[in-house]
């Protein structure tokens, strides 16, 4: 055994054993008669005390050659601290060394590997597996780990079966882009990697193997953030002989105990939301409820007034920021000049303060009077010290830029606790989308979902009436899961496949396996996905995923540890049937 114990374990209790411990030096300090020396491992940090009189002498002086993270072995006695530090869960002990090993000296770290290390993101990413000896690190990981064992537990406890599905799978048209695997057996064909095991879990239930699960990698080739990985992974579920409800109270319990039990907070029944109330009320469709500033729409009373701006504009909307009737004329044209920004695209801000002293200024004092002032407050339920913010312009791009500079003044106000979590549902999303560009229908969420029963009708009468019969799980503004009842027989979904513009052969060509399988006896199902970085993240208080991952890629997708993606050999490109050259500018 290279150690008896490790160096988070010790306690006074322990004083007077013999220990073995092993691990990585975190830093020494020597007082040339006496040094001492933080031991680091995984669970925690150890002071080890190498002494002149007490220590054996070439032990001592083999201590006075230790470097920053040398990975080391020593023996000793556990003695008590004479000056004992509060903040270490060993902080009351240190070990007196009689022996000293090194099992591997260590070049200098290219940064500090402590909690508040000196390394930038760059740096700590392209030398992850030191960034990774941290202990934040290490304790994001190790959450990580909880969150999943904890997900296993409870869907295996209610009856889930955990099967996997194929990665190497085919190529479809709907959805991001995907990454794909040259064939090498079957030159000039190509697998695709799966950006969710959507049609397998489908197909799985004509199976009937009625609860599945699975903790699985997706991958789509699609433009990054900070919440956004080209791989990622999905907690995946599918369930036969469903409702849209059976579904929801399903995992609103998954949720629950998730939260319950990995941080203590009962979060209650979820809310429940339509999309177009969303819209309504937040300007998107994953509103972060754990505060107010809902929309107002003002068209009734703010137009017909002479004033342009607004008279000219499909949307009039505005929201009451609290405690805000303070801000300076300087602090409010920043404002103002954030949202002129191109990420949110907005021509201009109204705005008016609710003072304390019940009067009312505003920048369209103009063509605005008091008593109209106090009509907008009373409709945005505006209270004495607020200010109020009016945006206007056409309706879709005013919601999403109000609702930008509503998550802004949330950040600002400090009104996003992350230790507070309020989660609910989204329910009934148009079925379908129509893009301009391509002049047809998309599926708003994937040609699987099925049409709310009752509106199945308008599939062919009035498409972009339909509901879908689908549901997001939102957490403090972020969607953390989202599914559907799907379609399971074969007539409704070549209608579905007719509206999205793919004729009788690409559908068969595509999706002949899933068709084919439906004339079978597929039973009623549906299910729902959850992505695991981000829920994770947003338990723990985060909204970054990259931290809750063990090897992430950055901003650009590349790993800059590995160096990947890189350049294929001319040789592997010749066995694939690729003729192709590496792009010389990379």
């Amino acid at each position: 055994m290279l150690r008896t114990t490790n160096c988070g374990a010790l306690r006074l209790s322990e004083v007077g054993q013999k220990v073995t411990l092993s691990g990585w030096v975190q830093k020494t300090r020597n007082k040339g008669f006496m040094l001492w020396v933080d031991l680091r491992d995984r669970y925690g940090i150890t002071q080890i005390i190498f002494d002149e009189e007490r220590s054996p002498r070439r032990v001592f002086k083999e201590a006075q050659q230790l470097g920053r993270e040398y990975v080391i072995q020593i023996e000793g006695e556990v003695i008590e601290r004479e000056s004992k530090n509060p903040n270490m869960k060993t902080g009351g002990i240190e070990i007196l060394a009689n022996r000293l090993t090194l099992l591997n000296p260590s070049s200098t770290p290219p940064f500090t590997i402590e909690d508040d290390t000196d390394g930038g993101e760059e740096l700590r990413m392209q030398y992850r597996y030191l960034d990774l000896r941290r202990t934040p690190v290490q304790d994001s990981l190790i959450f990580r780990h909880r969150v999943a064992l904890a997900v296993r537990n409870y869907l295996s406890g209610e009856g889930f079966i955990e099967i996997e599905t194929p990665y190497l799978i085919k190529s479809t048209p709907e959805g991001a882009r995907d990454f794909v695997v040259p064939s090498r057996m079957h030159k000039g064909e190509f697998y695709a990697l799966p950006q969710s095991p959507q049609t397998f879990k489908q197909l799985l239930m004509v199976g009937g193997m009625d609860k599945y699960f699975q903790i699985v990698k997706c991958f789509r080739d699609e433009d990054l953030r900070s919440d956004r990985q080209p791989e990622f992974t999905q907690i995946d579920c599918e369930l036969a002989f469903v409702e849209q409800e059976d579904i929801l109270n399903q995992f609103e319990g998954l949720t629950q105990h998730l939260i319950q039990s990995l941080l203590g907070e009962d979060v209650g029944v979820f809310p429940r939301m339509t999309y177009d109330e969303a819209i309504r009320r937040y300007g998107n469709d994953k509103p972060d409820i754990r505060f107010g500033m809902e929309f107002t729409e003002l068209n009734s009373m703010a137009q017909g007034k002479g004033f342009g701006v607004f008279d000219s504009q499909e949307l009039v909307v505005g929201i009451a920021v609290p405690e805000a009737a303070e801000y300076t004329r300087k602090q409010i044209d920043a404002l103002i000049d954030w949202v002129k920004r191109p990420q949110i695209g907005a021509l201009g801000l109204v705005w008016v303060k609710c003072n304390a002293d019940g009067s009312f200024k505003s920048s369209v004092d103009k063509f605005f009077s008091t008593e109209d002032l106090k009509a907008w407050a009373s409709e945005t339920s505006a209270q004495a010290g607020d200010l109020i913010l009016v945006m206007a312009g056409e309706a879709q791009s005013t919601r999403r830029q109000l609702s930008a500079l509503r998550m802004e003044l949330a950040e600002r106000l400090g009104l996003r606790d992350p230790k507070v979590f309020a989660p609910l549902w989204i329910t009934d999303f148009p079925l379908l989308e129509w893009d301009e560009e391509s002049q047809r229908f998309h599926a708003m969420h994937h040609p699987f979902t099925a049409p709310k029963p009752e509106e199945a009708d308008l599939l062919a009468t009035d498409p972009k009436k339909v509901k879908a019969n689908a549901y997001d799980l939102v957490l403090n503004g972020n969607e953390i899961g989202g599914g559907s009842i799907r379609i399971h027989n074969a007539e409704l979904q070549q209608k579905m496949f007719d509206l999205l513009g793919f004729s009788p052969e690409e559908a068969q060509a595509q999706f002949g396996f899933l068709m084919d399988a439906f004339q079978y006896g597929a039973p009623p199902h549906g299910g729902i996905a959850f992505g695991l970085d981000r829920l994770v993240a947003i338990l723990a208080g985060k909204e970054t995923i990259r931290d809750y991952i063990a090897f992430p890629k950055n901003n650009s997708g590349r790993d800059l540890m590995i160096d990947a993606p890189t350049a294929i050999d001319p040789l592997q490109l010749d066995e694939l049937g690729l003729n192709i050259q590496p792009n010389s500018s990379e």
